[in-house]
Formats: C-alpha cells, structure tokens, sequence
C-alpha cells in the first residue's frame, strides 16, 4: 500500500488524522511555529494516525536540530530574522518543457509572490507545442520567455540573462514552493559571500512503490539542519550529495561574472540528462565562495511514479554524475581528485545498496535501479564528450572542449 504524506505542527497537532484507508502508513513532516524540524514514518491504523504514536515516533527517532529547534522555540530565539537584513527582490524562475501539468500546480504556488514585490518567470525551453504559452497567457502576472535552444542549463542561463532583479531562485516545474519557501532562500543572502542556497524537497506524494523507492535511494532532502559550506569543510567534487538539488535552489545573477554560466553541455536536454545543478555548486565552491543549505526554504517534489521512470531517472542521474566529474577532470585538471570521489561513491555508497538490493533487505530498492544507475556512470564520460561536441558545434567551435 501507499504511504501518506502529512505536514504537522508540532505544537498544534490533531488528535487523530482519518481519511487514511488506502495508506498502510504515513510520512509525517514535524513543523515548529511553521519551520520544518523533522520526519517521522507511523502507522495508518483503521484508517487513522493517531497523535499518540506521532509523537512517541518523534521521541524516538528526531536528532539534534529537533531539540535544538525546541529550546531556540522556548527562548523565542530566532537567529535569522535577528540579522535585521532588509529582504531583497528576486525573480523566481520556473524552466520548463512541455509539462503544463506539472507547470499550472508550481505556479499557483507561486503566484502570490508577485504581489509581495518580486518577479515571476516562466522559461519556455524547447516545446513542441504552444501548451505552455497558452497556460501562462491565463495569468497576468507571470512573464513567459521562450528559449528554443534545447537544455535545462540553456534554460537556466537565459533566465539569469534576463530577470531583473540580482537574486533568482529556482523551482522545478514538477515542485511545489511551500509559502514561506521564498523569503527563507532570500534571508541567507545577507553574506555577500554566499553565492547560492539550496532549500529542503520533500515528497509530494508517496502513492507508488516507484516514488517509495526514489525516497529510499535518492532523495533531495538533506536533513533539518541550516549548513554553510565552502571549500574547507566540503570536497567541491562531492557538492552533490550534501549541499542539495537545483530543485530548490537561488543564486545572485552576478554568478554570471563572478563563476560563469551553468555548463549547457550539461543537465536535461542533452546526452548528459543531469549534472548541471551539482556542476555549478562545485564551481561556486572551489571559486572560494559559499553556498547555504536552508531547510526552511521548503517545497515538495513530485516523484516519477513508475519503475521504468525510475530506472531512467537513476541512469540520468549516473550519466550526469560522471559527464560533471569528466568535466572537473579535463576542464579543470582535477583527475586525481575525480578518481578518489568517484572511488568513494561506489564503495561506501552504490556497493553497499547495490547488494543490499540482490540479498533484498529490508527497504532495499530493486536491483535494476541501482545497476541503472551504474550504468548510466560508465556512459557518462562518453556522453559528456558528445555533449560538448555538440554543443561546440552548434556555436561553431571547432575544439571540442
């Protein structure tokens, strides 16, 4: 059976939650005065949860930024909004490609943020119809941009080229942007050292074993705790499995100058499928700058439902890896270091799932998704390699890096 995705706060829960007869359990996200500060999975008994046992889940099972979330609550310390940082404006930018489904649930989302002063902004990349035109020309206040080179990294470059205003935050078009998500990326930027803020993805929903899976193995939440990275307490080449996702990220527009532009030789859209967020939080590193991860900043994702989206999803995510590790190494000479990240993610990390999967332990995700994966990482240098020639191509290079 499915599992339930419920969003509680702490100091305001119900006594019991019904309605709950499809879901054999639930994932319950813990709020405190609205801040995310934990997860905990409970039973679905008759239909119901019961605050009880989401409680005595909580006991059991949160860390530190839990309590420490608790004693900052009852000393009504509240460390960001101390900073007395007059938010500034942004453009938040939705890059998107013939999902208009998908695209109208982000934007009602999103829509008030408009009134609030910032700026809203649909790119368009590539489409094979007029679909998303159409849906964008429902709402006045939404400014749609089409870009007809094809590449999420083309997307996302068009759209720093062109907002008006110096921070833009991104959301996929198949995530949601909780309220507050917004001004939690933006009160990060007080430190003009901080060039980027990733946020905390949870599941939309979690009604296949596909999305149960993608949660298990490769989920975009990286925990409850506010983290600041740079170059000495993270391996830039490792930037991807701590840091967070493009998902729910925001960046100053003077990227553009200060580290460069996202590599269009990567991401969707092109024979690499992915990379490019993780490219460019490992160049934003090793230039000497910051990056926030926020768990405030929250927005929820819409997992691929099925096996066969997984199984292409994990081989993109392989492919991905690698095309931005070949980058790293023929771009900037970090072969040794590519060879040692590359080495630790496959012992410590893809090994272990990967027999855990043939043995079947509990929560293991089916072998074919982890050997997607694997394959996906022998094929991405080769595919970072035609990518860029491609690309070269196209702008009438005759290098090919």
């Amino acid at each position: 059976m499915a599992t339930a995705v419920l969003d509680i706060e702490f100091e305001n829960p119900p006594d019991k939650i019904t309605g709950l007869e499809r879901y054999s359990r639930a994932l319950v996200l813990i709020r405190l005065n609205g801040r995310p500060v934990g997860k905990v999975f409970v039973p679905v008994t008759d239909g119901c949860v019961w605050r009880s046992e989401i409680h005595e889940a909580l006991m059991s099972s949160v860390d530190w930024p839990f309590w420490e979330s608790l004693l900052h609550s009852y000393l009504k310390w509240d460390e960001m909004r101390r900073k007395n940082f007059p938010l500034p404006r942004a453009t938040v930018a939705v890059c998107t490609r013939d999902r208009t489904e998908d695209l109208k649930r982000c934007i009602e989302a999103l829509i008030d943020i408009v009134d609030e002063g910032h700026e809203l902004v649909v790119v368009d990349n590539c489409p094979s119809t007029d679909a998303t035109y159409r849906l964008i020309q429902g709402y006045r206040k939404i400014r749609y941009i089409r870009e007809d080179r094809a590449g999420l990294n083309v997307a996302r470059n068009r759209a720093l080229r062109e907002t008006r205003y110096e921070i833009v935050a991104f959301c996929d078009d198949d995530a949601v942007a909780d309220r507050g998500w917004l001004q939690a990326l933006l009160l990060n930027f007080d430190d003009p050292r901080v060039m980027c803020v990733t946020g905390l993805t949870m599941p939309l929903e979690l009604e296949t074993e596909a999305q149960e899976w993608f949660e298990q193995y490769s989920s975009f939440g990286k925990g409850f705790r506010r983290m600041v990275f740079d170059s000495s307490n993270i391996n830039p080449l490792a930037a991807g499995s701590r840091v967070g996702a493009g998902v729910n990220m925001a960046l100053r527009r003077s990227v553009l100058k200060c580290v460069g532009p996202f590599d269009e030789a990567l991401d969707a859209g092109t024979p690499t499928f992915s990379g490019g967020d993780t490219e460019m939080f490992s160049r934003i590193l090793a230039y000497g700058y910051r990056i926030v991860y926020e768990p405030a900043a929250l927005s929820w994702h819409r997992h691929r439902r099925t096996l066969e989206e997984l199984v292409k999803t994990m081989y993109g995510y392989g492919v991905g890896v690698y095309a931005f590790w070949t980058r790293s190494a023929l771009v900037e000479g970090e072969f040794v270091n590519v060879i040692r990240a590359a080495w630790n993610w496959f012992f410590r990390y893809q090994l272990r799932h990967l027999v855990r999967s043939f043995l079947r332990r509990p929560g293991s995700v089916p072998p074919e998704v982890v050997l997607a994966e694997l394959k996906g990482c022998a094929m991405g240098p080769w595919a970072y390699l035609r990518s860029r020639r491609a690309l070269n191509s196209r702008n009438g290079k005759k290098r090919v890096l």
